[in-house]
């Protein structure tokens, strides 16, 4: 079932553009984006670390690749892999000190690093282009391809973020890393105890998380073309945590739900702007309390339910 699903999925994401309009591909673009940023995000919870940094290291990622083609000239397929470097090198930065903290500590510490990044940004209008940020970001380049339409930037961000998100799914699959994170997360001080070095792999999670981040934020700063402190604020945070609270991380599919509804929900609420942050607010607050596993911890349930009421049957027929 699971392989058909995913099946359906990569063919209604092929056929995409045929079935939108320019406005929905656009949104479709930076669903993609967002899903990668969501996979990414959800890597540092399965070891307990909720970080409020996240969205930073994504701009460090927009902001490399902005400088590399603005100031170097390079082409965005050496400002790619340089966006996931320079913010994987940043988290490396931040991670080692955040060692020393968990749990709400890790979540407010990690908070005051990433608005140290952020307000950098802010301050140095050279070369970062203070809170103004950095325009005429250059499109990427390949011959007989425009990447200035939403067509073409479509599939590239679609080819971009199915490599990154399924090598995240290898890397929660594996049993050396990913299996070794999540008993982290149940249990530290047993899986201490036999010899496994929870700091090491913390800090893994959040290195690995963050180049992935990176490369989210060199899609979006070369659709974009433009980009600015405010976009990788607080607010932004935010969003990221509910998508990831409602979807669940208990499975590596479930921040990726999370964002499909939350996305839909997004999209419905535009005539209710000033109402939006009192409705994402009553969101989250009723998972955190009526479904703190997510959406993905009520598919489990139904599917389960479903289980034990063909049990019966086919009992009944053997």
């Amino acid at each position: 079932m699971m392989y058909g699903l995913l099946a359906a999925v990569a063919v209604l994401a092929i056929v995409a553009p045929w079935l939108v309009g320019e406005y929905h591909l656009e949104i479709l673009i930076l669903f993609l984006i967002n899903a990668l940023l969501a996979s990414s995000y959800r890597l540092l919870t399965t070891t307990g670390d909720w970080s409020l940094g996240h969205v930073v290291l994504m701009g460090v990622g927009a902001y490399a690749t902005a400088l590399a083609a603005k100031l170097l000239g390079w082409p965005f397929w050496l400002g790619l892999p340089l966006a996931g470097i320079a913010a994987a090198s940043v988290g490396a930065m931040m991670i080692y000190p955040l060692l020393r903290t968990r749990g709400f500590g890790f979540f407010i510490a990690s908070f005051a690093m990433g608005e140290f990044v952020r307000l950098i940004w802010v301050k140095f209008r050279e070369p970062f282009g203070g809170a103004r940020g950095m325009i005429n970001i250059p499109t990427p380049e390949l011959p007989g391809v425009d990447f200035f339409f939403a067509t073409p930037y479509y599939y590239l961000t679609l080819c971009v973020v199915s490599a990154s998100i399924w090598m995240l799914y290898r890397i929660d699959r594996a049993a050396l890393v990913g299996d070794v994170m999540k008993a982290i997360y149940m249990d530290g001080d047993l899986a201490r105890s036999v010899g496994v070095r929870a700091r090491h792999y913390r800090a893994l999670a959040f290195i690995t998380g963050a180049f992935f981040a990176g490369i989210a934020g060199a899609l979006l700063a070369h659709r974009l073309g433009a980009i600015d402190p405010k976009i990788f604020d607080i607010n932004a945070m935010v969003y990221l945590v509910i998508w990831v609270v409602v979807g669940g991380v208990a499975t590596f599919w479930g921040p990726l739900l999370g964002l499909t509804v939350m996305t839909a929900v997004f999209e419905l609420s535009r005539p209710l702007l000033e109402w939006r942050p009192l409705l994402f607010g009553g969101i989250l607050i009723f998972f955190l309390i009526f479904l703190p596993g997510g959406l993905e911890s009520l598919v489990l349930k139904v599917r389960s339910w479903f289980a034990l009421r063909r049990s019966p049957e086919r009992v009944a027929a053997e």
